[in-house]
């Protein structure tokens, strides 16, 4: 999402650097700005305090 997180859809498994499992829903966003209390998950606080569009390039 521009100025905002990673959004995640399917069923994946997100695994820490130790190899443990988060409990994930279907749907669920990854922060990007670093601001989160919840990392690796979006809580909001990017909100008016973070700027980032990327694309794909070919």
């Amino acid at each position: 999402m521009n100025n905002g997180p990673l959004r995640v859809t399917g069923k994946i498994e997100l695994v820490d650097t130790d190899g443990n499992a988060f409990d994930t829903k279907q749907t669920f966003s990854l922060c990007r700005c670093g601001l989160s209390d919840n990392k690796p998950f979006c809580d909001g606080s990017h909100k008016g305090k973070f700027e980032s569009t990327v694309r794909a390039e070919e």
